[in-house]
């Protein structure tokens, strides 16, 4: 009986860690493939030298003074039509006033007491 679980046991590992292999070295075929045809070659070493810019002056990339005019004015734009916080903190929210309008005195209720609505 013992032996019976131990050989089902073993059949079930050896069989999830042949799938696993297969899967890891299917992988890691493609990553270390370096034939690349001469277009993706060309994508992939543009992409790396973008993020080495980018990475160099630490925001976009090949920005000239229009750019920064057009988002100087549309931050203004912001903070005008949102109010003069800052834009990048979260604003604080206080509905004091709309619960005590609203609601008037209305109290949770306790978790010992029973409520009982009525239609």
């Amino acid at each position: 009986m013992i032996l019976q679980r131990l050989f089902r046991l073993s059949s079930l590992i050896r069989s999830a860690v042949s799938v696993n292999l297969r899967r890891n070295i299917g992988v890691t075929a493609v990553a270390l493939n370096k034939d690349l045809d001469p277009v993706q070659k060309l994508f992939v070493d543009k992409i790396r030298e973008y993020r080495t810019k980018r990475q160099a002056s630490g925001g976009p990339v090949d920005i000239g003074p229009e750019y920064q005019q057009d988002l100087d004015r549309e931050l203004f734009k912001l903070k005008q039509m949102y109010g003069k916080a800052d834009m990048n903190t979260f604003p604080n929210f206080t509905f004091e006033g709309y619960f005590s309008q609203h609601l008037g005195g209305w109290q949770a209720p306790r978790k010992d007491e029973i409520l009982i609505l009525s239609s």
